[in-house]
């Protein structure tokens, strides 16, 4: 265990040594944001938005003391969804889509011995080939949180009007009441480092794979468990720190 951590942490060391130029990072930037952010953004709206309306029809449900104001409803969908779900319960969803493309791209890139060849070419391939999907992930995964989010305190008003529990004034002051702006910043700080950890573990997991089409498919799923364990230790660590 601790030797493929220590590892890991040497194969981060080589993501910022022997760089290209800035020039062919940016383009190679530029198609990793694509990749990861862009495509992800249809998953992303529709777990936030069902989430949250989950979220505030369970909430209503579960709220049965004539005692506490309706409004407290969106109350919860919105601190819920700024502190938790768009951001840990995405980056989990991400980390199985995202992380798992990552792994089964390098691995097949290892076995086919692709990085080999940009090793005899001289050029640093683990640098080449991950330091623009760490970029990526650390520019698009703080959008997305922003996005899941919206869409989250959305889906709970659509969920919570439409059906009757609660008015679209009730819900609107809920979500003002006693709000908290630094929630959002949590939110994407959280974002961030779960972006950098869902990155370079499924990274390291795929430049390391050894064998065959089978050793591929083995790293990704170890790429999506280790992400998945990494983030909700970071959300403990991060929860413990940031409030």
């Amino acid at each position: 265990m601790l030797s493929v951590v220590g590892r890991y942490f040497i194969f981060l060391g080589k993501l910022f040594t022997r760089r290209e130029t800035l020039k062919v990072y940016w383009e190679r930037f530029i198609d990793e944001c694509i990749g990861i952010g862009v495509s992800s953004v249809f998953i992303v709206a529709i777990v936030a938005v069902f989430i949250g309306a989950v979220v505030c029809v369970q909430t209503r449900a579960n709220l049965v003391s004539p005692v506490i104001p309706v409004y407290v409803v969106s109350n919860i969908v919105r601190d819920m969804t700024l502190l938790e779900l768009s951001s840990t319960f995405m980056c989990v969803v991400l980390a199985g889509k995202v992380g798992s493309n990552i792994a089964g791209e390098l691995g097949t890139m290892k076995i086919t011995e692709q990085i080999d060849a940009l090793e005899v070419m001289g050029i640093n391939s683990a640098s080449y080939l991950v330091l623009p999907k760490l970029l990526a992930s650390i520019f698009t995964f703080p959008l997305l949180a922003i996005i899941s989010g919206f869409l989250g305190i959305l889906g709970g008003y659509l969920a919570g009007t439409l059906s009757g529990i609660i008015t679209p004034e009730d819900y609107i002051y809920g979500i003002r009441y006693s709000f908290i702006p630094f929630n959002v910043f949590i939110s994407i700080i959280k974002a961030i480092v779960f972006g950098f950890l869902i990155s370079t573990i499924s990274a390291f997991q795929g430049y390391n794979t050894r064998g065959g089409a089978l050793e591929v498919g083995q790293a990704s799923t170890s790429a999506v468990t280790n992400s998945c364990i990494a983030v909700l230790i970071a959300d403990y660590l991060l929860a413990e720190l940031l409030t």
